[in-house]
Order: C-alpha cells, then sequence, then structure tokens
C-alpha cells in the first residue's frame, strides 16, 4: 500500500527542489565567460565620446559621408575630398573577425576594399579620416553578399 504524503513533506521536497535549481543557476553563472555584449574598455570610451561626437556632426554638418558600394570583390568608398584614416570592419557575432585597414584615397578620392578574408554577412564599417585637417567619423551596418 502506497501511504500519501502530507503537506509538509511537499513543502520540504518543493523548497529543496527550488533551492537546487538556484544553486545549479548561481555555479552556471560564476562558471560562465564574460559578457561578450559589454566592452572591456568602456571607461576610454566613455572619455572619447565627446571626441567622436563632435566628428559624427561635422560628417553631417559637411555633408561629407562616403558613398558605400558593395561589389562581388570590392567594398567601394567615394568620398567628396581627398581622405586619409582608418576603416573598420567589425563582425558583431564573432569579434576574431573584425579588421582594421588604413585607407588613403586615391585621385578620383576613391578606396577599394578587396573582399579577400572578408566573411560574408552582416558588418559595422566604421570609418575615421581626415580631410583638410577635419576630422570626420562614420559608422554604418552593411552586407556583405
Amino acid at each position: 500500500m502506497i501511504k500519501e504524503m502530507n503537506w509538509g513533506t511537499k513543502l520540504v521536497i518543493g523548497m529543496i527542489c527550488f533551492m537546487s535549481f538556484i544553486i545549479v543557476l548561481a555555479i552556471k553563472m560564476i562558471n560562465s565567460k564574460s559578457d561578450a555584449l559589454v566592452d572591456t574598455d568602456y571607461y576610454e570610451k566613455g572619455l572619447a565620446y565627446d571626441e567622436d561626437y563632435k566628428r559624427k556632426e561635422n560628417v553631417k554638418t559637411d555633408d561629407a559621408a562616403p558613398v558605400i558600394s558593395i561589389t562581388e570583390s570590392f567594398i567601394l568608398l567615394t568620398f567628396k575630398d581627398k581622405a586619409v584614416g582608418e576603416l573598420k570592419l567589425v563582425r558583431n557575432s564573432d569579434k576574431r573577425l573584425d579588421k582594421k585597414i588604413s585607407i588613403s584615397t586615391d585621385s578620383l578620392h576613391t578606396v577599394k576594399i578587396p573582399l579577400i578574408g572578408i566573411e560574408k554577412g552582416q558588418w559595422r564599417l566604421i570609418i575615421s579620416w581626415t580631410t583638410d585637417g577635419k576630422a570626420y567619423l562614420n559608422e554604418q551596418e552593411i552586407i556583405i553578399p
């Protein structure tokens, strides 16, 4: 014959299950890697925020945003004037795929970035450059087909 449990026994079993659940979650949290969405250099980025904001505003006021074209083998950037700077290709899903490329325009104010070694998918393109001593910063999402 099966003996029926009283409410006190059920309450203790329920508490033990709940406490075990909380302990397992705490252990899993402690052993997990740091959050990939948090920047390790957030303090330095915070200090440079005003400068970045001013460079982004320069792009708007001077209408200096480069025209971005994507072909099968190149990313083509066309600037208003001669530009020298740096381009960052940031892959949100995998930080190891990020790339930094120095850029300098040719006589037609264009820059060709070969797509060799750049995986297909969504990228964030961060372009920082100077033209005639004035600094600019432009960020844009692109998709490499």
